[in-house]
């Protein structure tokens, strides 16, 4: 990695890893924020619980693939105000839900009203059987940015507090290795790049803390072939996407390269055919049942609408699903 990463700079800038890391996890960071991160965005989570009911149902299968164990347990990881952990405890089937050990990974405090079977932890549990569920995790995990110069050497980008950048040194060691097999940015100027390798360690992390059982990771993402030639970093405020400034105001997130996260054995989906093989097709229930039972085609017309939107091309339907099982085969397998 660059050898001058902690040096301290007149002018304040520093690598946007670093500058990132704070901004979102360090003390005041946004994500220590009481109002959490659905106040300022709107996850799949959020948009419908059809999101949760499907992801219980993978949960069932995974639980019929382990043969019933005794204690199933769900993880949900980076988990905000344990919204999708509530809501897939809601969704089980009370068999299942009896056998359930749901835990909630975030730095947060515990939201005082949240389920008591729901245990609230920093870092995932070790060892589990059953499920560990990572929804827009990895695109928080924060990253180093590089930037090709005039000369066409790739240098890491330094951001000041104020949002503002200068080019450093050139990258090295590993960062430059990973660039080169997963998203080399080309010779032109201007090109941009994000070095993904702290997400590939930390997604290697969330897989080993699972004996037996499945990690998915559900992010934004984009692949080797066609990867965007001025990366993606960004922030979010108040709902609405503004520049990423490092002061704790925004959330800053990057898309992931979920294909250099994947472990062997793992199946990479996008979210539209993942929640598809889940029963979430968004089809629009038959105008016959508006006359036999008119309330039942008001609820049933809303959930087609929700799945529609869960499924669209273009926006959610577009997030990819990185599948891993470990100790048993994928339920998502095509």
């Amino acid at each position: 990695m660059v050898t001058d990463r902690l040096l301290a700079r007149d002018d304040g800038a520093r690598p946007w890893r670093d500058a990132v890391q704070e901004a979102l996890y360090g003390p005041g960071g946004f994500y220590r924020r009481p109002e959490g991160p659905a106040g300022h965005f709107r996850t799949s989570v959020h948009a419908s619980p059809l999101f949760a009911s499907a992801v219980a149902r993978l949960l069932c299968r995974v639980d019929e693939s382990l043969g019933q164990p005794d204690e199933l347990v769900f993880v949900d990881m980076a988990a905000g105000r344990g919204e999708l952990v509530t809501g897939v405890l809601a969704a089980l089937p009370s068999g299942v839900a009896a056998r359930t050990r749901a835990y909630a990974v975030e730095i947060a405090d515990r939201p005082l009203a949240l389920d008591h079977r729901i245990e609230w932890l920093a870092e995932p549990p070790k060892g589990i059987t059953g499920m560990l569920f990572a929804n827009e995790w990895l695109d928080n995990v924060p990253v180093d940015v590089v930037e090709v110069d005039a000369a066409g050497v790739a240098r890491l980008v330094l951001v000041r507090p104020d949002g503002s950048e200068r080019l450093g040194e050139p990258v090295g060691g590993e960062a430059a290795r990973w660039l080169g097999r997963w998203w080399p940015p080309g010779p032109e100027e201007g090109l941009r790049a994000e070095v993904g390798l702290p997400r590939d360690l930390a997604w290697a992390g969330a897989v080993a803390s699972v004996a037996r059982g499945l990690a998915v990771a559900v992010d934004y993402t984009h692949l080797a072939g066609a990867r965007p030639p001025f990366g993606t970093l960004t922030g979010f405020r108040e709902g609405r996407e503004t520049a990423p400034v490092p002061d704790g105001s925004c959330d800053i997130t990057a898309h992931v390269a979920l294909d250099a996260c994947a472990l062997p054995g793992a199946r990479l989906l996008t979210q539209r055919d993942a929640l598809r093989a889940l029963g979430v097709t968004g089809g629009r229930p038959p105008l016959s049942l508006a006359t036999t039972d008119p309330t039942a085609y008001v609820r049933a017309l809303a959930g087609a609408g929700e799945a529609a939107e869960l499924t669209a091309p273009g926006g959610l339907g577009d997030f990819g699903w990185l599948v891993q099982p470990v100790g048993m085969p994928n339920p998502l397998a095509g």
